[in-house]
């Protein structure tokens, strides 16, 4: 990498400023310096998002969630010996360090590795009939209104494909002829595509069920109304890394109250928030899946929310990935007009 300061973070910087790092940078992770430039350690997108989950907001500290202990690579050492320590580990990207402590190069394992391609499945779920965009979907299915100058659908698939992921199945019912025909089998878009009929209304994982083609390592589902500029690849590490059999992306929300909240112990009042604002993380519909899921899922209609509850039911691994990304449901009239006014700002690259 010829700029090494662009992946470059002070130790006390913001989890804001370390976000806007990663994401310039484009390999997923930060390298944290004193400040005499020696390395102190290493922060990731997942290890930021942990923080997230834990109650830790863009305006604190990375310092907490530094990884102090980051496998590191010394000046002239063999790469072929780092490939396979990073490898061992899960790793994709080694700092190379000299004898001062200072960071003077990154190894990355995509540039040493022929398996770049990624053959992980996206199973899209685009069947739904739209009705609370009535009259928009009267006569065309809500995936294929257009946001900016395409049509949703067409913005996921581009998404996925900027990420690596080429390989999707559109699960179709509500006028599905209108999205084949616009897509076809992905060729004119570089990617492959293979279609799941709904016959009747599934759900938002029925049709998983419907799928024929036998699935073999984690793969995406997601809703066909949603708009976002996520990494996708980033919630893919995220999940294998975590040993995952479910991941679930999961978006924080804020309620202000307009009441002063009063808190009671039977009759006794213990303390008085004036106007509290309570948080929650809420179901951002885009899923990682292991293929033995899809057992688990009846012919029939099934909402994904069902399906997680009979996961951990069965106490398997199941977890969240919080977006700090820009991410928009059109489920309503008014969330597709303030999508339109956000297309050029934050979907449009």
């Amino acid at each position: 990498m010829k700029n090494l300061k662009k992946i470059m973070i002070n130790e006390n910087a913001t989890i804001k400023q370390a976000l806007n790092t990663i994401s310039k940078g484009a390999i997923k992770i930060v390298f944290a310096i004193d400040n005499k430039g020696k390395l102190i350690g290493t922060l990731s997108d997942g290890d930021i998002r942990r923080g997230l989950l834990k109650g830790l907001s863009t305006s604190n500290s990375v310092n907490s969630l530094i990884n102090k202990k980051p496998l590191i690579g010394k000046k002239n050492e063999n790469r072929k010996n780092l490939l396979n320590k990073a490898i061992s580990k899960n790793i994709q990207q080694i700092p190379i360090i000299d004898n001062r402590g200072k960071v003077i190069e990154i190894f990355l394992t995509d540039d040493f590795r022929k398996d770049k391609i990624k053959s992980n499945k996206v199973v899209i779920m685009a069947g739904g009939k739209g009705m609370r965009l009535r009259p928009l979907t009267r006569h065309i299915p809500k995936p294929m209104l257009k946001v900016g100058n395409k049509p949703i659908l067409e913005t996921i698939i581009k998404r996925f494909n900027e990420c690596g992921f080429g390989d999707f199945i559109i699960c179709v019912n509500y006028k599905s002829k209108m999205i084949k025909n616009y897509f076809g089998n992905g060729e004119k878009f570089g990617v492959n595509i293979k279609y799941v009929n709904e016959k009747i209304k599934m759900g938002t994982a029925g049709a998983l069920s419907l799928i024929k083609q036998k699935l073999k390592e984690p793969f995406f589902v997601i809703n066909g109304d949603l708009l976002t500029n996520l990494n996708y690849q980033k919630m893919l590490d995220f999940h294998i890394k975590n040993k995952a059999i479910a991941t679930m992306g999961v978006k924080e929300h804020r309620i202000s109250s307009q009441y002063g909240e009063v808190n009671l112990f039977n009759e006794n009042i213990i303390s008085i928030n004036e106007k509290p604002v309570h948080k929650f993380f809420a179901n951002a519909g885009i899923y990682i899946l292991d293929p033995k899921c899809i057992n688990l899922i009846p012919r029939k209609f099934f909402d994904m929310t069902t399906l997680f509850k009979k996961i951990i039911l069965k106490k398997n691994k199941t977890i969240s990935f919080p977006l700090d990304e820009y991410w928009k449901d059109i489920g309503m009239l008014i969330d597709y007009q303030k999508a339109n006014e956000d297309f050029l700002k934050n979907l449009n690259n």
